[in-house]
């Protein structure tokens, strides 16, 4: 007698389906980057001979050497950008979470009313010029560190995902049984709240840190002291450096341009700031993805 297949088992057939899809779509998003690395190796011959190819016909460091002309200011740059992404995520998952703990709180008269005031700063806000005029003549942010903490520290997107988290999470039954117990708000948040929010926290910290890391605008408008430049602004910045020399070398057809257009490897800088800008980032996912697994089986209530 053949056993009974479980509801949720998968057959073999389609096991073998699903997994070839998961593994070709798997490639569909590694195969760019991987091109992205060889072309950041390739020479500015081979790429102008052959194009964007796997197998360049010539590799060089040219592109890393060009880079590694800024001297100290690369190193300043990442010190600069690994420090307020991660202090900024924090301080942010810090208040963020505190907010939606209160806002998730039936207890709390006021909740409906600041949760449509989040709510409502999601849809409308003053603007670019308003926030440039209040950071720079009123809070005094420009060109120091706390223009990269402050002004982003909330994101009322953020506040309603970990409340409405927090509310289809954590049970209304534990935190009476804690209060029960003597515990106050900050007891509950802390010993409660903050451990089976780990899920909805690490999914809220891998977008703040994503965000904060690519954020190259702030820097562009806020910052002049090249000690506090941010590494995503410094690349950017040389970017619109090579492309500024290109069109000149081309506009002026002299010699020395277009020698200088000849040997400056464009495409392989390109990818070499792709590169550089990329790669830190990648290491956060994993260390979020293990919260995202464990977040499925916590948070219940064990009767």
């Amino acid at each position: 007698m053949k056993r009974k297949r479980k509801f949720n088992q998968i057959a073999p057939g389609w096991n073998i389906v699903i997994s070839t899809l998961l593994i070709l779509t798997s490639l569909l998003i590694v195969l760019p980057l991987i091109l992205v690395v060889i072309i950041s190796f390739s020479s500015a011959e081979s790429i102008a001979f052959n194009g964007y190819t796997f197998f360049p016909s010539e590799f060089t460091l040219n592109a890393y050497k060009n880079l590694a002309k800024t001297g100290a200011q690369i190193k300043n740059s990442y010190i600069i950008t690994v420090f307020y992404t991660f202090t900024g995520t924090v301080l942010s998952l810090f208040v963020m979470s505190m907010c939606s703990f209160v806002l998730a709180q039936k207890k709390f008269p006021a909740r409906k009313a600041l949760t449509f005031y989040v709510f409502f700063t999601m849809l409308f806000s003053g603007g670019l010029v308003p926030s440039y005029i209040m950071n720079v003549r009123y809070l005094h942010l420009n060109d120091t560190i706390w223009i990269f903490l402050l002004p982003g520290i909330v994101n009322s997107f953020h506040i309603i995902i970990l409340r409405t988290f927090i509310q289809t999470t954590i049970s209304d039954s534990l935190i009476e049984a804690a209060t029960i117990d003597g515990a106050n708000d900050f007891t509950i948040y802390y010993k409660i709240v903050l451990p089976l929010s780990k899920a909805g926290l690490a999914t809220v910290g891998l977008f703040g840190l994503v965000g904060r890391w690519n954020n190259w605008f702030t820097g562009m408008l806020y910052v002049e002291n090249p000690k506090l430049i941010p590494l995503q602004t410094m690349l950017y910045k040389i970017q619109k450096d090579i492309e500024f020399i290109k069109s000149n070398a081309e506009i002026s057809d002299s010699v020395m341009g277009l020698e200088l257009l000849r040997s400056m490897p464009t495409e392989s800088t390109r990818m070499a700031i792709t590169i550089t800008a990329t790669i830190p980032i990648l290491f956060a996912y994993p260390f979020f993805q293990r919260y995202f697994i464990k977040g499925l089986t916590i948070g219940s209530v064990k009767g």
